[in-house]
């Protein structure tokens, strides 16, 4: 079973076993075999201009033994991270999402955020049915879809109409290889997945408008 471990500035995500990741995470992306994914909380500070964040990064997990890992870095406070399961006819998902959208943007225009600061959406999905490599790219594309359906419905409003995510937004799903081609919203596999992830990333954008509204306020 998977379980979630808070460790600041560290967030781990044990899926329970090695299996299939798919991702664009700063560590070991695309498709890899992995069995933790990580997120790293940052600052400004942290990353200054002229650092090689990759290589720092690998630093950092290596000094954690931790560089087999799928791996995000965030600037969100991981100890707000939100998760969220469903199952569906015996299908489970579990989603983690940090939500932070000081970078939110609309998908097909771009805000200058230029000498401000980041924010990012990343996510986490395990799902427990055996899936294809393809069937796992599918799993991907709902995942997606659910986080933007998510953001759009907590209205985080932009001069170009309501925000999709945010310009580094990172997803992971992992799932354990098996013989499944298909993971789409006519599918139990995909029903879980949209709900997990949606309740997820929903939640912690609520969170996000509420946190950020009082320190606006304050």
């Amino acid at each position: 079973m998977p379980t979630v471990t808070l460790d600041r500035p560290w967030l781990e995500f044990d899926l329970g076993a090695d299996m299939q990741v798919l991702s664009w995470a700063v560590n070991r992306p695309g498709l890899v075999t992995a069995r933790r994914i990580l997120w790293r909380e940052v600052r400004n500070s942290d990353l200054p201009r002229d650092l090689d964040v990759t290589e720092w990064f690998s630093d950092e997990l290596s000094a954690r033994n931790s560089s087999d890992a799928v791996a995000f870095l965030t600037s969100r406070d991981v100890r707000r991270h939100c998760q969220a399961s469903a199952e569906v006819e015996g299908i489970q998902a579990h989603a983690v999402a940090t939500v932070g959208l000081s970078n939110a943007e609309r998908v097909g225009s771009r805000m200058d955020y230029a000498s401000r600061n980041w924010g990012t959406i990343n996510v986490a999905l395990h799902v427990s049915q055996g899936l294809t490599q393809a069937g796992l790219i599918e799993a991907m594309s709902i995942a997606v879809q659910a986080r933007t359906a998510a953001v759009m419905e907590a209205g985080v409003a932009l001069p170009g109409g309501t925000a999709t995510g945010t310009g580094t937004d990172c997803v992971a799903v992992a799932a354990p290889a098996g013989a499944t081609p298909y993971a789409g919203l006519h599918t139990a596999t995909g029903e879980a997945i949209g709900k997990a992830i949606y309740q997820a990333v929903h939640a912690g954008a609520l969170e996000w408008k509420t946190t950020n509204r009082r320190a606006a306020d304050a």
